[in-house]
């Protein structure tokens, strides 16, 4: 196979990184190019020793990694306990690099990444930590210098706080900054970000805002025009949108029709009763396309079931919500068991993140309760760099 993963909830790390290579070593056709490794909370202090062990008898070309809060392997997710999840394959040469924020100033400045291996990758996976690297900031700016790169990702979350988490490179760990593996070009991938909602009511053009405070909806007040829709809407959406309501964003406005991935979805924060205005996560400008969206159980499972509806691959990495999982399904296993149902493969890894990274409408951003999943799909002979 070219591709294989694997989970184990054993408490003794040993016995846990045991099982993981053990089964991979049994499903790949030789040593991988390509290993990510995920660890929850109660191994971070034995990564080195787990990283050591799957470096030396996995053998993978490029070794990164992560600790995370819970984890995932082929339809399993290990939830706040003991875990180790191991995703590996054949995706010909990467360029892995371990970055940092040097300057803020006028964007940020990252080193330990040349320009050329970014000009010349295909996708990019992030791993990151969560208190010293500015996720949003890089994404502007490799949107602005990068505009064709894919990136994708998760941010750690085992701990909040500094030093809680580790990132893995090879024989490294590292506490802050992240991890950045490029991808050839030529490595068939593809990246679904599911954003959890289904919107309600219909589309709106934004003709008075300030940053983020949308002040009319197609020329009426936008509080208006958000209890209008909330009033037109079934018992099961009102509930849905009871418990949290959300605005979507179209990305890309050449578009003449908007479906399910057109919208940066981001939360409603309020609303200013005196002036009808509507206070959004975002930066709302004039001209922009808005809908409505509304997160529950069952909407993030139909959104995330048609995205993957029709989607090939021989592989994948999850990178899931913590917020996701138990606590929103009520149910073990949900995203793993839908993603492995889609796409027919068992090859799937991944981590309960405290951020996700993926594209909407052309570039990448920062989401939250959200399931992005990386399709890979086996290479063609000619590899990166040749």
């Amino acid at each position: 196979m070219a591709f294989a993963a694997a989970v184990s909830e054993h408490p003794l790390a040993t016995h846990a990184t045991g099982e993981v290579v053990g089964e991979l070593l049994e499903r790949l056709d030789g040593p991988p190019d390509l290993a990510l490794l995920f660890v929850t909370g109660p191994h971070v202090g034995v990564l080195e020793d787990i990283a050591r062990s799957v470096r030396q008898l996995l053998r993978p070309g490029t070794l990164v990694g992560c600790t995370a809060v819970s984890v995932l392997g082929g339809r399993e997710e290990v939830e706040g306990t003991p875990g180790v999840a191991l995703w590996a394959g054949d995706t010909g040469t990467v360029a892995a690099h371990h970055v940092e924020v040097l300057d803020l100033g006028e964007g940020p400045t990252l080193s330990g990444v040349d320009g050329a291996d970014l000009e010349a990758a295909g996708t990019a996976l992030v791993l990151a930590e969560p208190s010293t690297f500015p996720v949003e900031a890089v994404l502007d700016a490799l949107a602005a210098s990068h505009p064709r790169l894919v990136v994708a990702g998760g941010v750690a979350s085992a701990g909040a706080g500094p030093g809680a988490n580790r990132l893995v490179l090879d024989g490294e760990l590292h506490d802050r900054g992240a991890i950045v593996v490029l991808l050839a070009p030529d490595l068939p991938v593809e990246v679904v970000v599911s954003q959890g909602c289904g919107p309600v009511g219909q589309p709106f053009t934004v003709t008075r805002a300030e940053r983020n405070m949308v002040l009319e909806l197609a020329g009426r007040p936008a509080l208006e025009r958000v209890q209008e829709t909330l009033a037109g809407l079934g018992d099961a959406e009102r509930a849905a949108a009871a418990k949290g309501l959300h605005i979507g964003r179209v990305v890309d406005e050449h578009k003449l029709e908007f479906d399910r991935g057109d919208f940066l979805v981001r939360n409603v924060l309020g609303a200013d009763r005196s002036n009808g205005a509507v206070a959004v996560g975002d930066v709302v400008e004039v001209g922009d396309t808005v809908q409505l969206h509304v997160r529950d159980a069952a909407s993030a499972d139909t959104d995330l079931r048609l995205l993957l509806d029709g989607r090939e691959g021989d592989a994948a990495l999850v990178f899931t919500c913590n917020g996701r999982g138990l606590q929103l399904f009520g149910e073990p296993d949900h995203d793993a068991s839908v993603v492995v149902e889609s796409l027919g493969t068992t090859a799937v890894a991944g981590m309960f993140c405290a951020g996700e990274i993926g594209p909407v409408g052309g570039r990448s951003f920062l989401h939250g309760f959200t399931a992005v999943t990386v399709i890979v799909r086996s290479r063609p002979s000619v590899r990166f760099g040749s």
